[in-house]
């Protein structure tokens, strides 16, 4: 690494002698410059205002010259000065262009190759169709609600009208967050088996009229096969008002039906049971595979094994019961309530016939529906 010598002899002679060794440094560091932080070092090196060569030419060779010399010193300092700031300049303009050793072709950018993109996501199939279903019931005038995956027993459970004895209660159904037993029955936490603890916090928030539908992801205790999962997402929906009636329900669910597949779809109701609804039906559509007709191409349809109809989800007149925990008078109010299962509606729409495809994230299936 060159050094500035301190010169003694300040002849003609002697001061060629020591701009040439000074520029022959300046030439080999110039050539080792490889990349923009090399470069950035060589400068400060050769030109810092404290410490840079330059400067030490001006403290050892021009300030240290006897006053004859003064002038011949001071002349080659400047044209030494210029040569450097010209070097600096130079190898600067040498690494932007890529033009040099083997390691800067390396770094070289071309500019006329085409740029790397990045792959554009889609809705994943069941968002889409939920996003579809929420959809159809906005434009019925209803708003969309959301709540916790963690939810206590009173709001999952006690709200809802399930007495304490309930099979739905039994951890072969229901996922239990461990370390509960302390706490009294309702405070105990879970993992919701529904959305429907979202309308009774929707109730206990709003008073009627009240029209929501609640979507989101729910948890239970089923053994994975091709029609179950432990993790699936719901819509349920909430119609609160004076007088509604059974008829209010029917219109809703059947202009839904026609909306989701099709004006041709007929719907069924035949009677059910659910603790927080009284009266309670099960809903069928007609076949959209086979038409309704149990048949196609010659043999038995598989979708609805036959029968010319498919269950799609439950619903009923909210039960008065549920009234007295969202402090609502049953005397003076009404309303329906709703749930569908999105993934079923979802393998319906796109003929998916594994839940666990939805699941998996193998980007073969996901990008058909992109």
């Amino acid at each position: 690494m060159y050094t500035v010598p301190k010169l003694i002899d300040f002849s003609p002679a002697a001061l060629d002698s020591a701009v040439r060794e000074l520029l022959s440094a300046l030439d080999q560091e110039s050539a080792a410059v490889g990349s923009e932080n090399d470069w950035k070092a060589f400068r400060d090196r050769w030109m810092a205002r404290k410490n840079g060569i330059l400067t030490q030419l001006n403290d050892l060779w021009l300030k240290a010259a006897p006053g004859p010399n003064k002038r011949d010193v001071g002349q080659r300092v400047n044209e030494l000065k210029a040569k450097v700031e010209q070097a600096v300049d130079a190898t600067l303009a040498r690494i932007q262009s890529g033009v040099s050793s083997g390691k800067l072709a390396a770094e070289r950018l071309d500019i006329t190759l085409p740029g790397i993109r990045r792959p554009l996501g889609a809705e994943h199939p069941v968002i889409k169709t939920m996003n579809e279903m929420i959809g159809v019931f906005r434009n019925l005038g209803y708003s969309v609600e959301e709540g916790p995956e963690i939810e206590t027993d009173f709001y999952n459970f006690e709200a809802l009208n399930f007495p304490p004895n309930h099979p739905a209660r039994d951890t072969q159904d229901t996922l239990f967050i461990a370390g509960q037993e302390s706490k009294p029955l309702r405070d105990r936490l879970l993992l919701r088996t529904h959305t429907s603890p979202v309308q009774i916090r929707t109730m206990q928030k709003m008073k009627p009229p009240v029209r929501v539908v609640c979507p989101g992801k729910v948890h239970r205790n089923d053994a994975l096969d091709a029609t179950h999962s432990p993790i699936f997402h719901q819509i349920e929906g909430l119609a609160v008002d004076s007088n509604i009636t059974f008829c209010d329900l029917k219109g809703t669910l059947d202009h839904a039906m026609k909306a989701m597949f099709g004006s041709s779809v007929k719907t069924r109701f035949y009677p059910s049971f659910f603790p927080f609804t009284e009266p309670s039906a099960d809903v069928q559509i007609s076949c959209i595979f086979c038409d309704g007709k149990g048949v196609r191409d010659g043999a038995p349809c598989r979708n609805c094994k036959a029968s010319g109809w498919i269950e799609l989800l439950g619903c009923g007149m909210v039960d008065p019961n549920v009234y007295g925990f969202v402090d609502y008078d049953a005397t003076k109010v009404s309303g329906f309530a709703f749930g569908m299962g999105v993934e079923r509606i979802a393998i319906l729409k796109y003929g998916v016939d594994d839940i666990q495809l939805f699941f998996q994230g193998d980007v073969r299936f996901l990008e058909q529906f992109g």
